[in-house]
């Protein structure tokens, strides 16, 4: 068994391990395993005086957070994560939350439609959706920041490149938290990392691929790695050092700096799969999410 410098950390790995493996539960729908990913939505404490409300954006459910002090002018389109067949806006209630309390901005969680129900590009077309409509509403491309983890992260992407495709102003930044990119395997850490990454495997990969991608031939901003980045906002990119996704955070820091687009890379020494969810009682969540707030901030400002 590895020796964690972070005792925080290893603390987190054996919550882990004595919790079911829901995400990649054999014999259970997608449908039948999303209550479990949303019931973790409410064991994550949320900021005292945040306010959410369920909302209908573009046409879609969603949840408004509203922080307190924070500028109704300044907002975070969060895209939640789950391998675009499981999570919500409830799942993600607590890291929005949270985000959105050191961005001291308001933060829009859309509820967009997953697979296998709805395949790829239905969470893309919600996505550009809820950002069209945010700017419909009057918030200034300049006051608007993308984020997202895991799937959530490789959406916000694929939504920045539909947003250049649509002719729309680009958002002032994107902010991907272990960013899943790319379709398929992309390098090395999807084997290296096997034994030390507790969330994800390369089989649970597959069958979420699988879905989403519902037999197109074609991935398209499925995996918006492999497209051109030029032109896209800033970019803060979080990744833990025990990632299967590891060289996904580092194609997308590649593919930004061989198109001049802004980008900060941060590698996070053994931390694991979007560890900002377990902010309340991991004190690197709460930096990384103190970090991340900053950023924000900057690029709202």
């Amino acid at each position: 068994m590895a020796e964690w410098k972070d005792p925080e950390i290893g603390a987190v790995r054996a919550l882990l391990a004595s919790m079911p493996d829901a995400p990649t539960t054999e014999g259970l729908t997608f449908a039948e395993r999303r209550p479990g990913m949303d019931a973790f939505g409410d064991m994550a404490p949320l900021p005292e005086g945040h306010v959410y409300e369920a909302v209908t954006f573009a046409g879609r459910p969603a949840e408004r957070h509203t922080p307190p002090g924070a500028d109704p002018t300044k907002v975070i389109l969060y895209l939640h994560g789950g391998g675009y067949c499981l999570g919500s806006p409830k799942s993600h209630r607590g890291l929005t939350a949270q985000l959105a309390l050191a961005a001291g901005a308001v933060a829009v969680t859309p509820d967009y439609r997953m697979a296998p129900e709805d395949p790829y590009p239905a969470a893309v077309d919600d996505a550009l959706a809820a950002y069209r409509a945010l700017l419909d509403e009057g918030f200034a491309a300049a006051r608007i920041v993308i984020a997202g983890d895991s799937a959530g992260g490789g959406l916000t992407l694929a939504t920045a490149l539909a947003v250049r495709a649509a002719g729309l102003p680009q958002p002032a930044g994107l902010f991907l938290i272990s960013p899943w990119a790319s379709m398929t395997p992309t390098g090395v850490s999807y084997e290296a990392k096997l034994a030390t990454d507790p969330m994800i495997t390369g089989v649970a990969l597959a069958e979420f691929a699988a879905a989403y991608l519902g037999g197109a031939t074609d991935p398209g901003l499925a995996s918006p790695v492999r497209s051109d980045f030029a032109g896209l906002a800033p970019i803060l990119i979080h990744v833990g050092s025990e990632e299967v996704l590891l060289s996904d955070a580092l194609l997308v820091a590649e593919r930004a700096g061989l198109a001049a687009v802004p980008v900060t890379l941060e590698v996070w020494p053994e931390m694991i799969h979007v560890w900002h969810a377990f902010y309340g009682f991991l004190g690197a969540g709460r930096a990384a999410i103190a970090k991340a707030g900053g950023w924000i901030a900057e690029r709202l400002a």
